[in-house]
């Protein structure tokens, strides 16, 4: 079964305004036949979220809209495509039991959903990790070497992978890579094929999934997938299951990057 298991929506701050029925009419022209809308769940109340234009998530006071509107969709597209309601759950260390909490309250809501690294915490703040080359270059200079920086993405990739966020918490870890995004520019001169290799053998021992996910691809500064296809090989040969995600933010990124992914089954 072809599926799209990363897609955002028009209730994404840093999105567009295309409606569901855009997202969902491109799905069913590219052959899907099962979809997740994965929009940003709302940050814990307490976070101030370190983007700079304060766009990381959706406001807590549209989830409700957002889920009815899904509710509405699920029904009118039965028997065409499958949709389910999602979200991307973002890891933040420190907020664990702030976000098992939201978990517990919109888990029985949840069909699917995705568990994401975009905050990396130093000391006593947060920076966004893929908001800008420049915010990136920034952390660069914080952490004092750009090894030192994938060194701290990787150990908070762990923590979110241990991390107890309760009987909803997500079971498929979004972009893995995502350190890499801007790569083209901040070349990493280290060997991080042995980090990879351990996050695999833990996802292996969680029995969690992978997002495979073709949005690096269109970056002008990544040009791959997240992960690259010798991870994903490798964790195909682990028996991870990979889930694709177009991770698309505007109706016309669905199917993003199928074709240069070698573990997608593209239709005939």
């Amino acid at each position: 079964m072809l599926k799209d298991g990363h897609i955002h929506t028009k209730y994404c701050p840093h999105g567009t305004a295309d409606s569901f029925s855009e997202y969902i009419e491109k799905a069913i022209k590219l052959g899907f036949q099962e979809i997740t809308f994965t929009e940003h769940a709302p940050l814990p109340e307490q976070f101030e979220d370190p983007a700079p234009g304060k766009d990381s998530a959706m406001n807590p006071e549209l989830l409700d809209a957002y889920f009815a509107d899904l509710d509405v969709l699920k029904k009118k597209f039965a028997g065409v495509i499958k949709i389910n309601t999602g979200l991307e759950v973002d890891f933040i260390e420190g907020y664990e039991e702030e976000t098992r909490r939201f978990l517990d309250k919109v888990g029985p809501k949840l069909d699917d959903a995705i568990l994401s690294v975009h905050f990396l915490k130093y000391r006593d703040s947060y920076d966004c990790l893929d908001y800008s080359p420049e915010v990136f270059g920034q952390m660069i200079e914080k952490y004092g070497t750009i090894e030192a920086l994938y060194e701290r993405y990787f150990d908070t990739l762990l923590l979110s992978i241990k991390a107890n966020l309760g009987r909803y918490k997500p079971t498929r870890i979004g972009h893995i890579t995502l350190v890499r995004k801007f790569h083209k520019k901040f070349p990493a001169a280290y060997d991080y094929s042995e980090r990879l290799a351990e996050i695999l053998l833990v996802l292996k021992i969680y029995d969690y999934a992978l997002d495979y996910n073709g949005a690096g691809t269109a970056k002008p500064l990544c040009r791959e997938p997240y992960p690259p296809d010798w991870i994903a090989e490798k964790a195909v040969e682990l028996g991870i299951p990979l889930v694709y995600g177009s991770d698309a933010h505007q109706a016309k990124e669905l199917g993003q990057g199928r074709e240069q992914m070698a573990f997608i089954q593209l239709p005939e």
